[in-house]
């Protein structure tokens, strides 16, 4: 194969050349050099592959930037993105077959495969660019690298306590249909948010070059006793009427466990307390606990217990409308 090829000076264009004169050039070359009208020269096949060579990668403007940013260098295989390749020949079939532009008609069998006639770089650039899985950190005869297994996605149900706990977690999952499933430790952050993702490396479906990754969503329990939001907590504390009439002290559910707070006498439901530092997040981070003061009356009564209520009716001078 013939080394590095300078794609502007053999098709004699300037650096800066547009798609235009670029075309020009091409054509007037290709009739020049066509092996139809240099039968046995084995001189003008040489160019009339050359000049094709250069033409298939000028004339497109990704492998034209690609090939002006790489130049003589690019046996160093500096790391690029992979560009769609399908084109090498403007659409018009197998690469090796041949094409028509205008009434010229461009032969190009014999010219592909194994010991074809293409450079160096013009094969390991292009030729090898045939799926996704071309390995763009490093040129030579590498072709497509070995594909690494797709990632895996899964779901973990945490009560709030535990999200906000953290520490290890079990998760049973099936990264393949039809395998068995697999018990896999979880390290989750404390104060960790509903919807947060967690990227397990390496622990999605197996592939040649090694498995993929696998992405746990957490998702918060639904909670007998709190409402989430945000990095919040709120609940209800419920009280008699005594107690929202004389106040006291009464016990409030945390994620901890039960502490207890100062009621006002005169509280009536609505009434809201805050509780800094109880809620959901990392500690120095954390919510905070909302409680509300719900006043919650007796479903049944004794006679006792109805005649002290028709006393108080009686006596008091509260009007609640």
């Amino acid at each position: 194969m013939a080394s590095y090829q300078d794609y502007y000076k053999v098709l004699g264009v300037d650096r800066n050349a547009d798609k235009d004169t670029i075309a020009r050039a091409f054509k007037k070359l290709a009739r020049k050099y066509h092996p139809d009208l240099n039968q046995g020269d084995k001189i003008a096949e040489e160019k009339f592959k050359e000049i094709n060579e250069a033409y298939d990668v000028l004339k497109d403007p990704k492998k034209r930037q690609m090939y002006d940013q790489l130049g003589s260098n690019w046996k160093q295989g500096q790391q690029f993105s992979n560009a769609d390749f399908n084109d090498i020949f403007g659409g018009r079939g197998n690469p090796y077959g041949g094409f028509s532009r205008g009434n010229v008609h461009f032969d190009f069998s014999g010219m592909g495969g194994a010991g074809g006639g293409y450079s160096d770089f013009f094969q390991t650039l292009f030729n090898n660019f045939g799926g996704s899985g071309y390995d763009g950190t490093m040129f030579g005869n590498q072709g497509r690298r070995m594909q690494k297994g797709s990632d895996c996605e899964t779901e973990l149900s945490l009560t709030l306590k535990e999200a906000q706990e953290g520490g290890k977690r079990q998760l049973r999952f099936m990264a393949q249909p039809g395998q068995p499933a697999r018990t896999l430790d979880i390290n989750v952050p404390a104060g960790i948010r509903d919807g947060a993702k967690l990227r397990l490396h390496g622990q999605g479906r197996p592939g040649p070059a090694g498995p993929g990754d696998l992405y746990v969503t957490v998702h918060y329990k639904p909670d007998p006793v709190f409402t989430v939001n945000g990095s919040d907590l709120s609940c209800d504390v419920f009280v008699a009427p005594w107690e929202a009439v004389l106040g006291g002290q009464v016990k409030v559910q945390t994620l901890e466990g039960q502490v207890e707070i100062k009621l006002p006498a005169g509280s009536s439901s609505g009434k809201k307390f805050r509780l800094r530092g109880r809620g959901l997040g990392p500690d120095g981070r954390r919510g905070d606990l909302l409680a509300r003061i719900v006043v919650k009356v007796p479903d049944h009564s004794s006679e006792e217990e109805l005649a002290l209520w028709r006393k108080l009716a009686e006596i008091s001078t509260f009007r609640a409308r």
